[in-house]
C-alpha cells in the first residue's frame, strides 16, 4: 500500500503552492471576501491548531517539527505494513502525512504556518487554517470512518 504515499506529496506541493500564492496575493489579516461564510485572510501561526502554544517564545517551533516527524515516520511505517484490502487506510494516513509535512516545511523556513482560509458565519468565526489542515482533516475523518464501518467488513 505505500504506493499511496505519492497523495502525500500531492498535498506538499499543492499545499506549498497555495500559501505562496496567499502570501504573494493576499495582505496580511486583509480578508479578500469570496461568499458570504468564506474569505482568503493570510495570517501565521506559531502554535499548533487554534494558536495552541503560539505565544511562548519559539521552543514550539522546534517541538512540533520533531512531534510532526516522529508521528510522520511511524505513520510512514503503518502504510508499508498495510494489506491490500486496506486502501483507504493509506489513503487516509497519506493525506496526514501530506499535511503533516506541509506545515513542518513552513516551521522550518519561516518559522510558522502560512494560513489563509476563512470560514465564518454571521459573528461567529473559524480559526484560519490552510491545505495541510484540510488533508489532515479529511485522513482523520477517513481512517475514523474506515475503522468504524470498513474494518469489521475486511476482518470477517
Amino acid at each position: 500500500m505505500q504506493r499511496w504515499l505519492w497523495l502525500a506529496l500531492v498535498v506538499i506541493v499543492f499545499d506549498q503552492l497555495s500559501k505562496q500564492l496567499a502570501e504573494a496575493f493576499l495582505n496580511l489579516h486583509q480578508p479578500v471576501y469570496l461568499l458570504p461564510f468564506f474569505d482568503l485572510t493570510l495570517m501565521y501561526n506559531k502554535g499548533a491548531a487554534f494558536s495552541f502554544l503560539s505565544d511562548q517564545g519559539g521552543w514550539q517551533r522546534w517541538f512540533f517539527i520533531g512531534l510532526a516527524l516522529a508521528v510522520t515516520s511511524y505513520l510512514v511505517f503503518w502504510v508499508r505494513r498495510l494489506g491490500r484490502g486496506e486502501r483507504w487506510v493509506a489513503v487516509a494516513l497519506s493525506l496526514v502525512i501530506g499535511g503533516a509535512i506541509g506545515n513542518v516545511v513552513d516551521r522550518i523556513f519561516y518559522g510558522q504556518v502560512i494560513d489563509f482560509i476563512h470560514l465564518h458565519y454571521q459573528q461567529w468565526y473559524w480559526p484560519a487554517f490552510n491545505i495541510a489542515d484540510s488533508a489532515i482533516t479529511v485522513g482523520v475523518v477517513v481512517l475514523i470512518f474506515d475503522s468504524l464501518f470498513l474494518a469489521s467488513k475486511r476482518s470477517n
